[in-house]
């Protein structure tokens, strides 16, 4: 009886893991990166005053590799924390050379088919106004 109610614990323990790792959203974007123009993501606002200067966005699809794909199923997604890094340096290459000052609402959406994976990183390039 008490190795039945240890499995039942295991297995709610073990559910509310997996549920919990589903609700947050993947692999978070690093805010630990200093880049040389300030980069703010969907959740947090710019308390400067601004103005506009135009969307910024860089994309991608490849073929997924053999290494990621086994008996016809994805075993795991060609970019990581690291790569995201690396894709937001990009992104904020191509504000620069718009003049912008910083980018805001940066977002990333990631996607996966049966044959190719993609994504896309995309922010408001905005220049600050005299205060």
């Amino acid at each position: 009886m008490a190795a039945n109610k240890k499995i039942n614990k295991l297995i709610i323990a073990l559910i509310a893991g997996t549920l919990l790792g589903c609700a947050s959203g993947g692999i978070p974007i690093s805010t630990n990166t200093k880049y040389p123009i300030e980069v703010l993501y969907e959740n947090q606002p710019l308390e400067r005053p601004y103005s506009e200067i135009g969307l910024v966005e860089i994309s991608n699809e490849d073929s997924l590799t053999a290494r990621q794909t086994k008996d016809k199923r994805m075993m795991y997604r060609g970019n990581d924390a690291k790569t995201k890094e690396l894709l937001t340096a990009r992104l904020v290459m191509k504000a620069q050379k718009i003049g912008a000052d910083a980018i805001i609402n940066v977002r990333y959406k990631y996607y996966t088919s049966v044959k190719s994976e993609g994504y896309m990183l995309s922010g408001l390039a905005v220049r600050y106004r005299g205060e």
